[in-house]
């Protein structure tokens, strides 16, 4: 005769099975899960890669970027760096940015690194930072990563003339990409400055390049990354040199930029982040995210972290996701969310395969998984 359940054990075993659903992925689950998925994602990615790669030529839904590349020196056990150089010209014909495009391939040479020159895909003054752009260097570095071996943490961007305005505005737009950036006899339009608080960022600028007030603006430039960094001791590392007997073309004494940057290692997880959005607005910043449907031109989140606490400095958006891992903090301890001063969560969280598929969504980088992800909406905190 079978033996009945008693419904209070019935209870008991179902509050069990719940109990143990909320538990989560433990640290090395969650780091087996991301690996598994990122090399999954990766070899998605080589296949629509491949014959691109081989032709030269990127697609970004209507947009295409023809690129030339040059390997030089001995591959890093870690992996090769990846030098990205915009060429100059700008608003101006098709066989006048063709010709800097072929210069650009012959201003520099790394002493080690893959060195990639793109031609622009339009021939307009903005071509660098326009909005494709985004999505051309996550498939720049995605290829690097997958055909060259490339370290994603040693990935650089400098450019010249109008290459020097696309650096002055993806620099910050995209810094949690690069390891450094060098910008040369460019213009800094509208660009984001505050958003290089974790980027070393150089400028090279002849002292009598007027037009457009290069120069000046360049000088201004200095000076505001000189008090920036003043002020917040070990963020807005740069390096400033104006040659004030040369003017728009500085006679490769810019080449000293170049070792300069590959000192620089890529920190993808720094312990403060100020993001101000550009006018191509992003969803994602390190370990930041804002819903898309509330990013808004000039819009701040400055927000830091510590062993078991996340403070959020300012957050002009309604809601802000803070994305955590292992490497930034003992997840499986309980975690503090301060905001405004005032402490608004306490508590344990959980690691989850959707945070770290959702992490891998739409950017495929190794070391930006986040196993548990905190919305925060108003003063209150939702584990998600």
């Amino acid at each position: 005769m079978r033996k009945l359940l008693s419904p209070l054990f019935i209870l008991a075993i179902a509050a069990s099975a719940f109990s143990c659903g909320n538990i989560g992925l433990s640290k090395a689950e969650a780091e087996e899960f991301s690996q598994k998925q990122f090399e999954s994602q990766m070899a998605l990615m080589k296949d629509s890669l491949t014959s691109q790669w081989q032709d030269s030529i990127l697609v970004n839904g209507q947009d295409s970027m023809r690129f030339s590349y040059f390997v030089y020196g001995e591959k890093p056990e870690s992996g090769r760096s990846l030098y990205i150089s915009l060429h100059g010209g700008g608003s101006a014909p098709d066989t006048l940015n063709d010709r800097q495009w072929s210069n650009q391939k012959r201003l520099w040479k790394p002493v080690e690194g893959v060195y990639f020159v793109p031609r622009s895909p339009t021939n307009t003054w903005n071509m660098w930072h326009q909005g494709y752009m985004d999505g051309f260097v996550a498939k720049t570095i995605a290829g690097a990563m997958l055909f060259e071996d490339v370290d994603p943490n040693k990935v650089y961007v400098m450019g010249y003339s109008a290459g020097g305005d696309g650096v002055y505005q993806l620099a910050p737009r995209l810094s949690d990409h690069w390891a450094a950036a060098t910008m040369m006899a460019g213009h800094p339009g509208d660009a984001q400055i505050m958003s290089l608080r974790n980027l070393p960022f150089s400028i090279y600028m002849g002292g009598l390049d007027e037009p457009y007030n290069r120069n000046g603006l360049a000088r201004q430039w200095g000076h505001n990354l000189d008090s920036l960094e003043n002020n917040d001791p070990g963020g807005f590392v740069h390096d400033v040199h104006i040659f004030e007997d040369l003017a728009h073309w500085m006679e490769k004494r810019d080449t000293i930029a170049m070792p300069w940057m590959a000192t620089f290692t890529r920190n993808p997880l720094p312990h403060k982040v100020i993001w101000v959005q550009d006018d191509v607005l992003r969803d994602r910043f390190y370990w930041l995210e804002v819903p898309v449907e509330l990013a808004r031109q000039n819009s701040v989140v400055a927000a830091e972290y510590s062993e078991g606490k996340v403070e959020i400095l300012q957050a002009d958006p309604v809601a802000v996701i803070v994305g955590l891992n292992d490497k930034m903090m003992n997840l499986d301890r309980p975690v503090t969310v301060v905001k405004d001063g005032k402490v608004i969560f306490r508590g344990k969280v959980t690691r989850s395969k959707e945070n770290i598929s959702e992490s891998l969504k739409n950017r495929l980088d190794p070391e930006l998984v986040f196993p548990v992800r905190l919305k925060i909406e108003a003063d209150e905190v939702t584990v998600l």
